[in-house]
């Protein structure tokens, strides 16, 4: 990074929370901006601990913070986690003067809040990024500070209604790599069978134990009934035990603990058992799947939301997420197994859901700023 004297006309600062959620959008932006304004530099701004190590090589420079939860006790861990955040803070101000950016943009999570914060108070523009169809505390804590939101569902604006003049709708920005692959390619990339019907499962890049295990409890009789075969996304808590457990079912799988693949994965699949996170909602816009959303329970029910989204469009089934557990999702994915016309259906009503384009109308709302 080099140091600078004066504000970077020309200089844009992305900060995000730690997960894929936050990040993938982050990225998507910095590419587009790399694309339709080259002039523009750029800098990542991350928490310690992120996913950074699965998301393959960058091509912007990047700074990590210390960033730690804090919670509402006096424990020497809590203590521990404050004196961490105040140092978080001190590097992020650190990076704010050496940099010296004209924009900051935030996309959410604790890392975000006092380096927006710090921006306002040295007179930058900065702007807010929502994925979600309810904001985040992060986001609903910057709102007021933001010269602009901008937002990845319209019905969004109903939770941030005293900043209607702030807002605009984006979209979700997607990584540029995320465009749907020919089908035979795509099962080709992962040694599948063209004429099987593929289930991908995906429990969002942290993984989820009990989207794995309320799977693995259904698979076998699936198989038994239909031709079907796995892609599995599972974590890296899981991977050796789900690993195990395809193994001894004899059910054709390919298991990986994440994938720098999605756009394959997607392309390969006709139907998909997911958590609901808000990137998640967007790539399914774009590759137009039939969804079995498992929804993250808890995160003030951020996902359930998301998945109304598909949902109320007859795009995507909804199921608990205890029930999937117990294996309840049974009788929802035998039914759209056994109908093909279901499955197409389900395809349609995507028709007129457009994930395209978020990156760009992000990178011209952030070049108005400038």
């Amino acid at each position: 990074m080099r140091p600078s004297c004066g504000r970077g006309k020309n200089r844009v600062l992305a900060v995000t929370g730690s997960s894929g959620g936050h990040i993938f959008p982050a990225l998507s932006l910095l590419d587009s901006l790399k694309d339709g304004a080259p002039e523009i530099e750029t800098l990542l701004v991350l928490p310690q601990g992120s996913i950074r190590d699965r998301i393959g090589d960058l091509e912007c420079p990047l700074r990590y913070v210390s960033f730690s939860p804090i919670k509402l006790s006096l424990g020497l861990g809590n203590i521990m986690s404050i004196l961490k955040f105040f140092k978080g803070v001190a590097e992020e101000l650190w990076a704010l003067l050496k940099f010296r950016p004209a924009v900051v943009v935030g996309f959410g999570g604790m890392a975000s809040v006092p380096l927006i914060l710090l921006a306002r108070a040295g007179g930058r523009n900065t702007l807010i990024h929502e994925q979600n169809v309810i904001p985040g505390r992060a986001n609903r804590l910057l709102a007021l500070f933001s010269n602009r939101i901008a937002l990845s569902f319209g019905a969004t604006a109903d939770y941030l209604k005293c900043y209607e003049k702030k807002i605009i709708i984006t979209g979700n920005p997607l990584r540029r790599e995320m465009a749907p692959v020919d089908k035979v390619k795509a099962r080709d990339y992962f040694a599948l069978s063209q004429d099987k019907f593929t289930l991908l499962v995906s429990g969002g890049s942290q993984g989820s134990h009990s989207l794995n295990s309320g799977f693995l409890k259904i698979v076998p009789s699936l198989a038994r009934k239909h031709r079907i075969q796995v892609i599995h996304l599972s974590g890296n808590k899981d991977y050796g035990a789900v690993r195990e457990q395809y193994r001894q079912s004899a059910v054709e799988a390919r298991v990986y603990a994440f994938s720098n693949a999605m756009q394959y994965a997607y392309s390969a699949a006709d139907l998909i058992i997911s958590r609901a996170g808000a990137t998640t909602i967007a790539e399914l816009m774009l590759f137009k799947i039939p969804a079995l959303l498992v929804p993250y329970p808890y995160a003030y029910s951020h996902q359930a939301a998301n998945a109304w989204v598909l949902s109320e469009r007859g795009c995507a089934f909804i199921i608990d997420d205890a029930a999937f557990a117990r294996g309840e999702g049974s009788s929802i994915l035998g039914g759209i197994l056994n109908n093909s016309s279901e499955l197409e259906r389900m395809r349609r009503n995507y028709q007129g859901l457009n994930a395209c384009g978020a990156a760009a109308r992000l990178r011209e709302a952030i070049l108005e700023l400038i």
